[in-house]
């Protein structure tokens, strides 16, 4: 597959991009892009040159005539689709698939840091170029957050939800070990009451984190057979959302059964990670609420893949085949009742890069349209963490956030699954 052409004013700038991912000043790129889509909703403009300053687009000039500027940087993209950078909002960077649990009695946080590193570089050249970090080590994604931003490390804008806030003895809290040895692996994000969950929330928003998780349903891979329905009670959940709205911060609620569902809903928590066994009031709740969906098929997908093959302990697999069964039916069901659908993987549950596989299962068991499906990871994907005025476009103010591809994603999605060029705040990824 031909890459996309590059020219630098100054052989200074290419040798110095070598060992940096940080422009070393403030430089001009000029996009050429064959066939360009700035806002999914409104579908391609045809040809059309991008101005990019400083990480900032500056100017779209659409057709095939240059504008008049004095760029460092030429970029012909003539034969690909320009389109914004894409997002996902349920990642987890600083993990790898596999069922070895017992690897968190073993590996250092700084093992984690290495990993994350990786996802971090993988993901962006995917074609993602924000994610939330739904799930790991606090320290670890507030370091990886801090060296995409810098432009130490490749990767992509990350919110991070630090460590899940779970109930003890849920999912998310540590299990599967000896006793002294899950007291010894404790994060210190469990609670009871409304008062000590109202604190975690505020530990957390302390400590740096950017939104806040919570596990309101026992979960798939945690080790005991928990159940996949509420875990918090709704007055609990009431007190996270409400302390986190304080704070400015979002919450994001992992939730398979309904009443975990519903109960999140009403609480006023923003979004609802899975979704898996919603029911009817459970929808009517998120609908009442404004409360949108994160499906992760691809989540479902990738736990299949590793059935029956050890990968997994027998509590684990019981839970995985639970919900095999009920794949898509619900977020279908939240589609037509209204409620938005936002792009998320669950990316570290699967292999990290095939993010863009969630598109086409989007399609086949939401029945969303490709125009919908790639809407969902940009547009609606950008308002649910609150950058509505960042990205999720091709906009003059906006971030540098963009991607090439050959054919037109709008009529279909699987092109997205090859990613030719990246630029990530408006540096260029190698």
């Amino acid at each position: 597959m031909k890459f996309s052409k590059i020219k630098h004013k100054s052989a200074y700038l290419v040798a110095a991009s070598l060992f940096s991912a940080q422009p070393l000043y403030a430089e001009t790129t000029l996009i050429y892009g064959g066939n360009v889509i700035i806002d999914t909703q409104q579908g391609s403009i045809g040809p059309a040159y991008i101005t990019v300053e400083d990480g900032i687009i500056v100017n779209i000039t659409k057709g095939t005539s240059a504008p008049k500027i004095n760029a460092d940087i030429m970029v012909d993209l003539s034969d690909k689709t320009i389109l914004p950078g894409l997002i996902d909002t349920h990642t987890h960077l600083s993990g790898d698939p596999g069922g070895d649990y017992w690897r968190a009695a073993v590996d250092p946080d700084e093992w984690s840091t290495v990993i994350a590193t990786k996802n971090a570089a993988i993901t962006v050249r995917s074609g993602f170029t924000t994610v939330r970090d739904v799930g790991s080590s606090a320290q670890v994604m507030q370091s990886i957050r801090r060296a995409t931003a810098s432009g130490i490390i490749q990767g992509p804008r990350i919110q991070t939800g630090g460590n899940s806030i779970a109930i003890i003895g849920g999912h998310a809290d540590v299990s599967g070990f000896r006793p002294h040895i899950n007291e010894a692996l404790a994060t210190g994000f469990t609670c009871t009451g409304v008062t000590e969950c109202a604190a975690t929330v505020r530990k957390a928003s302390k400590n740096g984190s950017d939104l806040i998780k919570i596990t309101a349903t026992g979960g798939v891979l945690s080790q005991q057979a928990r159940g996949l329905d509420q875990h918090f009670t709704n007055e609990e959940m009431k007190s996270i959302a409400d302390t986190a709205h304080g704070l400015g911060m979002k919450v994001a609620a992992h939730a398979h059964g309904p009443r975990g569902i519903e109960g999140a809903a009403n609480a006023g928590i923003d979004s609802i990670e899975h979704c898996t066994f919603a029911d009817d009031k459970s929808i009517a709740a998120m609908k009442a609420n404004g409360t949108a969906c994160v499906p992760t098929l691809l989540a479902f997908i990738g736990v299949k893949e590793g059935l029956g093959k050890g990968v997994y302990t027998a509590p684990v697999e019981a839970k995985i085949r639970q919900t095999l069964d009920s794949l898509g039916k619900a977020p279908t069901a939240m589609r037509k009742a209204g409620v938005d659908i936002v792009f998320g993987t669950d990316s570290g549950v699967t292999k990290h890069g095939r993010n863009a596989e969630e598109f086409a299962l989007m399609v086949e068991y939401i029945g969303m349209s490709p125009r919908e499906a790639l809407s969902s990871a940009t547009i609606s994907a950008a308002k649910l963490m609150g950058l509505e005025n960042e990205i999720g476009r091709l906009k003059v103010g906006f971030a540098a956030d963009i991607i090439a591809v050959e054919g037109d994603p709008l009529s279909n999605v699987k092109t997205l699954e090859k990613v030719d060029w990246v630029m990530a705040r408006g540096r260029i990824i190698k």
